[in-house]
């Protein structure tokens, strides 16, 4: 729990203020405000944390010491609802990583918790949008009255995140755009197939991690349909956020489909045209071939040569080639 930050929401006063961790039950049973706790990486300390402390059932526990690959959203006793959310961070070789980030809201509390995570991420990428959050809550320049108003703020937060992570996106598709246009990718289509498809993979990561967000946030509206205050208000405009963030993933995702395909038709044509040309060419040769295979050595030999039929065998597979070359002009073949 060392690493874990505490800051209590006075109610009365409305002055915020960083505890330490050990005065956490304390707080957590006063009733004149309320508390946020964020813990990155818990292990199983701090789940007996959440299980003496906060009364949290042992599957909401395990859920957030495991690794999720998909939101969540529940309700896990009372008023207090449990969220699983991911946001994206690129890592090595087009590869995107998962970074995880789980949330209690309840009326009296929040609680945040980060990870796992990958040991190629750094343990700072995970507590980019709360430690944003808590040092704006801390310096007065934003001003929460609820835990769910909090939970709300990270999770806008999170949301840019992953809007910037599609802008950055978007920039290179049409980088990559404009060197389809500019042929500058033709002479290596391999490796430019490739910056394509890693493209479209973060965009599809990026896609699906808003639309089932969505998702979850769908079923938290039906589930706050009773509830107090303004949770019901912070869902909706939650799930409205992800919802926007997914449609414009997704139409970033059909223009790059677009530019992909038009770049292999392209490709694809110009080795069908070279595959015809070489079919013209053996066509022409063949005959050719076969000719000087039957009568070459009955011609041509190490004692004599027989200059009259080599030069009209010459002279007819001279002819039969440019009839062949001309047949194949005729017929639109090169």
């Amino acid at each position: 729990m060392a690493e874990a930050r505490l800051l209590w929401f006075d109610t009365a006063s409305g002055n915020v203020s960083e505890r330490s961790v050990d005065e956490l039950p304390a707080f957590a049973a006063d009733p004149s405000g309320w508390l946020w706790l964020d813990v990155p990486e818990p292990d199983a300390a701090v789940g007996a944390w959440l299980r003496d402390v906060f009364g949290l059932p042992l599957q909401a526990i395990e859920s957030v010491l495991e690794r999720n690959h998909v939101p969540r959203l529940y309700p896990v006793g009372g008023d207090v609802i449990f969220v699983v959310l991911h946001r994206p961070d690129p890592g090595a070789q087009g590869h995107i990583h998962y970074l995880e980030l789980d949330q209690f809201v309840g009326p009296h509390y929040l609680i945040t918790t980060h990870g796992p995570r990958s040991p190629k991420v750094e343990l700072s990428h995970l507590l980019v949008e709360t430690d944003a959050v808590a040092e704006r809550v801390l310096t007065g320049r934003l001003a929460v009255t609820s835990p769910a108003e909090l939970a709300h703020r990270i999770v806008s937060r999170l949301i840019r995140s992953e809007e910037a992570f599609v802008n950055d996106l978007a920039r290179q598709v049409g980088l990559l755009e404009q060197k389809v246009m500019a042929h500058e990718g033709d002479h290596d289509p391999q490796a430019f197939l490739e910056d394509l498809f890693q493209a479209r993979h973060a965009l599809l990561t990026v896609q699906t991690m808003a639309m089932q967000s969505a998702e979850i946030y769908g079923r938290g509206v039906r589930l706050a349909a009773r509830s107090t205050g303004n949770m019901r208000k912070v869902i909706r405009d939650l799930q409205d956020q992800y919802d926007r963030i997914g449609r414009i993933a997704h139409s970033q995702l059909a223009f790059l489909g677009g530019v992909t395909e038009y770049y292999r038709a392209r490709t694809d044509t110009r080795m069908t045209i070279a595959a015809e040309r070489l079919a013209v060419i053996a066509a022409v040769t063949l005959p050719v071939t076969a000719i000087s295979s039957v009568l070459g050595m009955n011609v041509i030999v190490q004692d004599e040569m027989n200059w009259p039929w080599l030069i009209a065998l010459l002279a007819v597979m001279s002819v039969l080639s440019l009839v062949l070359l001309t047949w194949a002009k005729r017929r639109g073949w090169w």
